[in-house]
């Protein structure tokens, strides 16, 4: 029986356990979304892990949506984030880059230059978004030119080459949470009325293209997507996401990635097994549970629900997750207070076993 402490090859890259740390917005990147001193510390901390999926990484300015988070558009970026891999690699870890565009999530205030938020179409999301000045309203996004789509998914291509000459094993592709790629696919937020809007196939294209954009510039094998069916984060609305997402991870099959990323919110592994089956690859999941994804939760890899498990909240509590899981606890409880912002309260000073 395949455990989660097993290895697992993904495509080339060898994991020494099914144990993902997931993907988690810190806020705590230096001036000009470069990674500090404290984040090398972070990520080593939790290299135990069979991959390590880093916190979303904006691939251009305009991408921003939130205050100090991090970006791979820039040499000083690049070099930063050299560090934080070579820290990984040394003490024996894998890490992938998470790229992340907010598209409409985000604020004015954190973009330079004057530029404004960006999105498929001209539609503000309901709710707020933490700034220097305070909570702000989420503005209207100025909607993308053909030309500006076709700029951006080279943005995204750029990006991956980026990670991968600052040394991480691959890239993750979010598609998830209500950000820029998710808004193209979603009915409530793309109302255009061009190839990059309307039917199910034309909502979908800017997530394949920008998948081809990065297998052609890193290959497939560095490649992997992560999709949230149905989540509303974000003000999102897909009221009958299964057409949409079988028609995305069919496309995707197609590439041979890495791996799909999928999060589940609400009841739906009916529909992740049927997305599971379509992509006949390495299945990474964040599955829905009562409560954060603990120890029982390992039983989704022994029963062939999924290859690999990813932890949130669980593993920004405890660095040495794998060896807690094994042991089945104790484990330290996460502060909320702590996740966004601030020092290495709540950051680097978790205790390990």
């Amino acid at each position: 029986m395949t455990t989660a402490f097993d290895p697992i090859d993904l495509s080339g890259t060898t994991l020494s356990n099914r144990i993902a740390m997931a993907p988690m917005t810190r806020s705590r990147a230096g001036q000009g979304g470069v990674p500090t001193d404290l984040t090398v510390e972070y990520y080593v901390q939790r290299a135990s892990a069979g991959l390590i999926i880093s916190e979303a990484i904006q691939p251009s300015v305009v991408g921003q949506g939130y205050p100090a988070t991090p970006g791979l558009h820039s040499a000083e970026q690049v070099a930063a984030w050299r560090k934080v891999t070579d820290a990984v690699h040394a003490a024996g870890g894998r890490i992938f880059a998470q790229l992340m565009h907010a598209g409409r999530i985000g604020h004015p205030s954190l973009l330079p230059d004057g530029l404004i938020n960006v999105a498929p179409s001209a539609i503000p999301a309901q709710g707020q978004v933490y700034t220097a000045e305070g909570p702000q309203d989420f503005v209207t996004p100025r909607e993308l030119t053909d030309a500006e789509i076709r700029a951006t998914i080279a943005d995204f291509a750029t990006a991956a080459r980026n990670a991968v000459d600052a040394g991480f094993d691959g890239v993750e592709l979010h598609g998830a949470n209500g950000y820029l790629i998710h808004q193209f696919l979603a009915p409530g937020t793309n109302r255009r009325t061009d190839e990059w809007g309307g039917s199910v196939e034309n909502r979908l294209r800017f997530a394949v293209e920008v998948t081809k954009a990065v297998v052609a510039e890193i290959g497939a094998a560095r490649t992997g997507f992560r999709v949230s069916p149905g989540n509303p984060f974000n003000d999102i609305t897909e009221p009958d996401p299964e057409p949409a997402y079988t028609a995305l991870v069919r496309e995707l099959a197609a590439l041979d990635l890495a791996y799909l990323h999928v999060m589940e919110v609400g009841e739906i592994r009916e529909l992740t097994t049927r997305l599971r089956k379509e992509f006949g690859g390495t299945l990474i999941l964040n599955p829905q549970t009562e409560g954060p994804t603990g120890h029982d939760a390992l039983a989704l890899v022994e029963d062939g629900t999924a290859d690999v498990l990813a932890f949130g909240a669980l593993f920004l509590a405890n660095p040495d997750l794998p060896a807690r899981l094994k042991a089945q606890g104790p484990y330290n409880t996460p502060d909320p207070a702590t996740f966004y912002g601030g020092t290495e309260k709540g950051y680097t000073d978790y205790p390990a076993l």
